[in-house]
């Protein structure tokens, strides 16, 4: 099958979203953390990211049209390399936002997932996770407001100058169906743009949020 988007933005951009909408325009099923979650074989693929070893990454992502967020993103060059063919969207959104939804989220969880009941597959991956995009995309730290922003602002310029624009989609999902749907060649649906994985949604999935 092998990818047909590759999705490059942070989590807590409307990855969740993304992944919904683009499973409605018939790109799914869509590669998400929280396909990892549902499917703890998927962990090895990341904890041999995380080791520095080779990944395969059409085994990686066997039987998937399209991947969004973490921790696929990381390999955002990797992925468009090996599905040349693939369309590239970048979400994003105000910066001071996606601070404030990851610092109380993806943040906050990685400082305390040691200490949290939560499933051995769900511990490797956030581990793994640590190794590679904790250490090399915020170098080590995910509490410092100014570290994160830079990383996230690094990781746009970065998208913009590797990829060319007929190629390249940077879409915040404020903006509905209709720069997708562009993008990809699709019929606007007439549902409306899915919205999904507010806060509360993110820590229903581990079992409520940490004290």
């Amino acid at each position: 099958m092998g990818l047909q988007v590759i999705g490059s933005g942070f989590g807590r951009t409307g990855t969740k979203s993304l992944k919904a909408a683009l499973e409605r325009l018939g790109y799914g099923p869509c590669h998400h953390m929280h396909e990892i979650v549902e499917n703890p074989g998927q962990v090895v693929h990341w904890q041999r990211l995380a080791a520095g070893e080779p990944v395969n990454w059409e085994a990686a992502f066997a039987g998937y049209r399209s991947q969004v967020d973490w921790p696929g993103a990381h390999v955002w060059r990797e992925l468009a390399e090996t599905f040349p063919s693939a369309k590239v969207v970048h979400t994003v959104r105000p910066e001071d936002k996606w601070w404030a939804s990851f610092h109380k989220t993806i943040g906050k969880l990685l400082a305390r997932y040691e200490e949290l009941p939560l499933p051995p597959h769900i511990h490797d991956i956030l581990a793994a996770w640590n190794g590679f995009a904790g250490k090399t995309t915020f170098d080590g730290v995910l509490d410092d407001r100014d570290i994160a922003i830079a990383a996230y602002r690094l990781r746009t310029e970065e998208v913009r100058a590797a990829l060319p624009p007929e190629r390249l989609l940077v879409f915040d999902v404020a903006e509905g169906w209709g720069p997708l749907c562009a993008f990809l060649g699709c019929d606007i649906p007439e549902e409306p743009f899915p919205h999904h994985n507010l806060r509360a949604d993110f820590w229903e999935v581990l079992g409520g949020e940490p004290a």
